[in-house]
């Protein structure tokens, strides 16, 4: 593949990555093939880098109009939410909602499948908020919060693929099983996406360990996940996605 080739299918995988985690208007225009979701999902972590951009700059706007670190990060967070659809929260919300309610496998995935909300999932969701928000307001500096933000949306992101390549869907239908499992050369470039992010962000020894923590994490939420329900779902990889969030909030938090 010369270099012409490989930058347009770069670009196209990066339109698909940023299709599947925002409503940006730079996606594809069109329906993608079969196998195209999973092979592009190198990108995710790309498409995280534009979430977390969102955040910061709604965040230094508001810094630099006098705000208190509180209210610009409450202002941040919501300009991610609203850049991605709040497609991870729901995924959050879902789960929770059908893991922690449901009884037995088939009940479980029910429940996610309901658009409503229930107790599980608004715990949930308040938990994950006011976590992200604190450490936010915690870091407090913009350029550390540009930093914190940039990190944390490309690493949650690049554990997504290596996750969908180690835990089966859990059902033949829905978001997941229609994007396929990744090759692994797609996973192993999101990891090391995700962990060059970790490295310039927050230097070599953090980066180590939050890849360490991540890695903690997405082996947990699989046990779980293929004990209740047998599998992954687009659901759970929204809920894995705002664990790694909180991860690296948390961990650029005990920085400062």
């Amino acid at each position: 593949m010369n270099y012409p080739e490989l930058l347009a299918k770069s670009t196209a995988d990066i339109r698909i990555a940023v299709s599947l985690s925002t409503i940006l208007p730079f996606g594809m225009a069109t329906p993608v093939n079969d196998g195209e979701v999973a092979r592009a999902s190198w990108a995710l972590p790309v498409a995280g880098l534009a979430v977390g951009l969102a955040g910061a700059i709604v965040y230094a706007t508001a810094h630099r109009v006098g705000l208190p670190a509180e209210a610009a990060a409450a202002l941040a967070l919501a300009a991610t939410m609203l850049v991605t659809g709040a497609i991870h929260e729901d995924g959050l919300a879902d789960t929770l909602d059908g893991l922690g309610g449901g009884n037995g496998r088939e009940q479980k995935l029910e429940i996610m499948r309901d658009s409503r909300i229930g107790t599980f999932g608004a715990c949930a969701l308040i938990v994950s908020i006011t976590l992200r928000w604190s450490a936010l307001a915690t870091i407090a500096e913009p350029m550390a919060v540009t930093a914190a933000l940039l990190v944390a949306h490309a690493a949650a992101r690049a554990a997504l693929p290596a996750f969908m390549l180690w835990i089966p869907p859990a059902r033949s239908d829905g978001l997941s099983a229609g994007a396929g499992q990744p090759p692994a050369q797609s996973a192993m470039i999101a990891v090391g996406l995700g962990f060059l992010c970790l490295v310039i962000g927050f230097g070599l020894g953090k980066a180590i360990m939050g890849l360490i923590l991540l890695s903690i994490g997405a082996l947990i939420w699989g046990f779980i996940a293929t004990r209740q329900i047998g599998g992954q779902t687009g659901d759970i990889l929204g809920a894995l996605e705002q664990v790694g969030e909180i991860v690296v909030l948390l961990m650029a938090a005990t920085a400062i």
